[in-house]
């Protein structure tokens, strides 16, 4: 039985965060990121922007190239499922088809869909980047959510509300649910943080 149990925790699992820009994909996979390691378990976090700009540079904004981006994004972290690892990807992923190929990439069970479900206007108050603005203004072309579209997930196993929630508690609930479906050890929530 207990050799069953750390079979199971060893096994690798991707959490895939999917939403607009400035919902608070890469806050909250941060946060969760952060209570896993402290808890004694590697994690290898995979953002969207960084990917971007190492593994995927000199792609552009088409659906090609944003199809490309994730598919390499999705294909490292197959290898790190495979090979045991937790792997949390924030990207913003707004094609349905492509985010269903890469959940296809790892074994049933293993791709832990969570959608970042902040509407619009709240992501174009934060709009850190100021690309919300320069859309409106037609400056950047292809943006997502403004005239290009965000394909919300059918069947997300999370969806996280970061208005209502802080990050950290988004973070736990995902943690809970990967509690019940037997992914990580209930050990990974720390006694003193039960009460979130």
């Amino acid at each position: 039985m207990r050799s069953e149990l750390l079979n199971r925790y060893s096994q690798g699992v991707c959490i895939w965060f999917t939403g607009l820009s400035a919902s608070g994909k890469s806050t909250t996979a941060a946060a969760l990121a952060r209570i896993v390691l402290e808890q004694g378990r590697r994690v290898t976090m995979l953002d969207g922007d960084v990917v971007r700009t190492h593994l995927s540079k000199g792609l552009g904004f088409s659906k090609e190239d944003r199809d490309l981006n994730i598919r390499r994004i999705g294909f490292v972290a197959s290898e790190i499922v495979r090979h045991g690892g937790f792997v949390v990807c924030a990207a913003i992923s707004p094609y349905r088809a492509i985010r269903d190929e890469v959940r296809a990439m790892m074994e049933e069970g293993r791709f832990i869909e969570v959608y970042v479900a902040t509407p619009l206007q709240v992501c174009e108050q934060r709009d850190p980047k100021g690309l919300y603005a320069k859309a409106r203004q037609g400056l950047v072309t292809g943006f997502t959510g403004i005239d290009d579209p965000y394909e919300t997930p059918l069947q997300a196993e999370i969806t996280l509300d970061t208005v209502a929630n802080s990050e950290e508690e988004n973070a736990f609930l995902i943690l809970d649910h990967l509690i019940q479906r037997s992914l990580v050890d209930s050990d990974m929530r720390a006694p003193s943080l039960k009460a979130l």
